[in-house]
């Protein structure tokens, strides 16, 4: 597994190929939109879908944090689908979770779709977290500072290959943010050609499309 060296404000910061950005300097982890209980979310209105995602998302993180042994987790919103989804967690679900915080300063940044703290999941709950020249936040902020890592879009990308396109999640960087692909096991994805992200980054910039091991780097 190949991590991709980036700067941003003058600080050097890996990105993952599994999704995830980690920042040497203050030994941070930051993922982005989890949606965790998004299957029991959807099964809640009748589209049933298998109920494992979370267990899937909790695996993968799992891999991140002895890959990369954090002192601090960043989540950068909508960690869980809807306002109630952290009293959905199968109890094991959530041993396993604060068994992670109890090991890791874990910071959850409120997104869209969780705005209110959760009662029986552990860690620090923020609307931005700030470290240094850097601020971490659920959405771009228009006319923000250099200096921003945001999730909310989940931004992938096309990328040409002999059997033709295929899309794949990515983060997308430019001298002022890093906006970082969704997490979860059940997010989808936005075109990096939409205007919603196109309109953040109206100089362009780089797309890194997540591969198997490895990241794929080309100008936006």
């Amino acid at each position: 597994m190949t991590a991709a060296p980036l700067h941003l404000v003058g600080e050097r910061l890996m990105l993952d190929p599994m999704g995830a950005l980690f920042w040497p300097t203050h030994r941070l982890l930051a993922v982005s939109d989890l949606h965790l209980e998004k299957g029991s979310s959807f099964a809640r209105r009748g589209q049933l879908l298998p109920p494992w995602d979370t267990h899937a998302t909790l695996d993968r993180l799992t891999v991140l944090l002895r890959r990369w042994s954090p002192r601090i987790v960043v989540a950068l919103g909508d960690s869980f689908h809807d306002a109630q989804g952290a009293s959905r967690l199968p109890s094991g679900e959530l041993a396993r979770l604060n068994a992670m915080t109890a090991e890791h300063r874990f910071v959850w940044v409120l997104g869209n779709h969780d705005p209110t703290p959760p009662d029986n999941v552990r860690g620090e709950w923020v609307d931005s977290f700030a470290l240094d020249n850097i601020v971490f936040r659920h959405e771009a902020l228009v006319g923000a500072r250099a200096g921003e890592i945001v999730g909310h879009h989940h931004p992938k990308a096309l990328a040409p290959t002999r059997g033709g396109a295929i899309g794949r999640p990515c983060f997308v960087a430019d001298a002022k943010r890093v906006m970082m692909p969704a997490f979860g096991a059940y997010t989808g994805g936005l075109d990096v050609r939409d205007r919603a992200i196109a309109s953040l980054f109206p100089r362009g910039g780089r797309v890194f499309l997540l591969g198997k091991d490895r990241l794929y780097s080309f100008a936006y």
